[in-house]
C-alpha cells in the first residue's frame, strides 16, 4: 500500500493550489483526479483576489505563460442601462486585474505546474471508498485500467468540485435555499467584438431579473456565451441540440447582433440545479475545499476564487495540523470560508431580487459606494473594513429602498 502525507482529491484550482502549497512546505502529496485532462469546465471569468492565492501557492507564473485574456472589470446591462466596474477603482487595496480563461487550458496549466513541483498527479482515478480515523486515512480508488488500489495518508483534502466525493460518501450534502436554476452555454467566434469588450465580462439581465446572459471574451477571438435561468427555461432552450438557445443568442436585442452570424465552437451544453451546500466542511482526518463545500450561483464569477481561497487556507490549516498544532477547524477554517460565502450569498440574493440592479442602475451612484461594491466584485469579501462586506446582509435592500424612494420623489 502506498503511503503519503496528504491525499488531495481533485486536480482543479482548489486541489492544485492546496497541493502546491503543501509540497512547498515539504510534504509528500498525491492528487487523485477522476477526469482526464484537459477537460471542459465552466467558471471561466476569474476575480482579482484569486491572483493572490495563485501567487502564494507558486502557480501564478505558470498561468502567466498561457497568455490568457486580461480582465480589468465587469459590465452589467439592462436594456439601455449600463454600469461598468473597473478593478483599478475599488475600495480594497489589491490586484486590479485578472484573466478570462478557458478552463480546460487553465486547469491543465495548474495541474502540470503542480506536477513539476513534485506532486504525484494521477488522472482517471476514481475514489471508491474512504476510511478516516485520528491516526490515518485510507482511500481505495480505481485507475484507468480498472485496477483498484489503496493509499494511506495522514490527512485528506477533498477538492473534488461537482464530484463532491466526501460529501457523497459521508452524507454531508444539504440542499441550497436558492431557487433551482440551470445554465446553457457554448463558445462562439466573436468577430464583432470591440477592443473595449475584450477586457470585461458582460452580463445582460432580462426577464425581470430572473434570467441573464454572460459574455466572457477569450484571447483567441472566441467568447463564452451562456444563459442562466430557471431549470424549466434552460431545459426548453436545450431541446433539439440547443436550437432555441442558438436563436436566442443571435436575436437577443441587447447584444446588438454581436453573434448574429457567429459559428458555435461546440454544441451547447447545460447544467441544472448546481446550487448545493454541506452540513460541515471538516471532520476527523479530512477537510473540504472548493465546490466540495458550497456552490451558490455563477452570477458574480465567485467559483474559482472560493476554490483557490479555500484550497490555500485548507492547506495552511493542514500544515499546522500535521505539525502537531491544535487547529480549531470550525473557527479558523469553516467560519472564515463561510463568511466569504455569506457575503456573495447576499449579493446573489440581491441580484435575483433586483436590489443590486436598483443600486447600480440608479440615476446617480456615489463613487465611494461604487468603489466598495467593486471590491466585492473583485473577490475581496473578507475585507470587513468595507461597509459592503461588513453589512452585506442588510446594506443592499436598505440602499435599494432609499434609492427607490428618492427617485420616486423626483418624478
Amino acid at each position: 500500500m502506498q503511503t503519503v502525507d496528504v491525499v488531495v482529491i481533485g486536480a482543479g484550482p482548489a486541489g492544485t493550489v492546496a497541493a502546491s502549497y503543501l509540497k512547498k512546505q515539504g510534504y509528500n502529496v498525491t492528487i487523485l483526479e477522476k477526469e482526464k485532462f484537459p477537460r471542459f469546465q465552466i467558471g471561466e471569468s476569474l476575480l482579482p483576489c484569486c491572483m493572490e492565492h495563485l501567487s502564494e501557492s507558486g502557480l501564478l507564473e505558470a498561468v502567466e505563460k498561457q497568455q490568457f485574456q486580461k480582465k480589468t472589470g465587469a459590465a452589467f446591462m439592462l436594456g439601455e442601462k449600463r454600469c461598468e466596474f473597473f478593478f483599478t477603482e475599488q475600495f480594497t487595496k489589491g490586484w486590479t486585474w485578472t484573466w478570462q480563461v478557458k478552463r480546460a487550458d487553465f486547469d491543465s496549466a495548474l495541474a502540470e505546474a503542480t506536477r513539476e513541483k513534485g506532486v504525484d498527479v494521477n488522472f482517471e482515478c476514481e475514489v471508491l471508498s474512504v476510511t478516516c480515523s485520528a491516526e490515518k486515512q485510507v482511500l481505495e480508488y480505481r485507475d484507468i485500467d480498472g485496477n483498484t488500489h489503496k493509499i494511506e495518508c495522514r490527512f485528506i483534502i477533498d477538492s473534488s468540485g461537482y464530484g463532491r466525493v466526501l460529501p457523497r460518501l459521508f452524507d454531508l450534502s444539504k440542499p441550497s435555499a436558492f431557487t433551482p436554476r440551470g445554465a446553457i452555454f457554448s463558445h462562439l467566434e466573436d468577430k464583432n467584438r470591440s477592443e473595449k469588450a475584450s477586457n470585461n465580462i458582460f452580463v445582460h439581465s432580462f426577464d425581470n431579473n430572473k434570467s441573464w446572459i454572460w459574455a466572457i471574451p477569450f484571447s483567441d477571438g472566441s467568447t463564452s456565451v451562456g444563459i442562466v435561468s430557471d431549470k424549466e427555461k434552460v431545459m426548453e432552450l436545450a431541446e433539439n441540440g440547443g436550437e432555441k438557445y442558438k436563436s436566442f443568442i443571435r436575436d437577443f436585442e441587447d447584444l446588438n447582433g454581436r453573434f448574429k452570424e457567429s459559428e458555435f465552437k461546440f454544441e451547447p451544453r447545460n447544467i441544472l440545479g448546481y446550487s448545493v451546500g454541506v452540513k460541515t466542511m471538516f471532520g476527523e482526518g479530512f477537510v473540504l475545499s472548493g465546490n466540495s463545500t458550497e456552490f451558490l450561483d455563477p452570477i458574480f464569477s465567485s467559483g474559482v476564487t472560493f476554490a483557490t481561497a479555500s484550497g490555500l487556507l485548507s492547506a495552511k490549516m493542514t500544515d499546522r495540523h500535521l505539525r502537531g498544532e491544535k487547529v480549531d477547524w470550525k473557527t479558523e477554517y469553516e467560519d472564515v470560508v463561510q463568511k466569504g460565502i455569506n457575503v456573495f450569498r447576499s449579493y446573489v440574493t440581491g441580484w435575483y431580487s433586483g436590489d443590486f440592479q436598483t443600486i447600480i442602475f440608479a440615476k446617480t451612484i456615489d463613487d465611494d459606494i461604487k468603489y466598495q461594491i467593486c471590491s466585492v466584485l473583485a473577490g475581496y469579501v473578507w475585507d470587513h473594513s468595507n461597509p459592503f462586506v461588513k453589512k452585506h446582509d442588510t446594506i443592499l435592500p436598505t440602499l435599494a429602498k432609499v434609492i427607490k424612494m428618492r427617485e420616486k420623489a423626483q418624478i
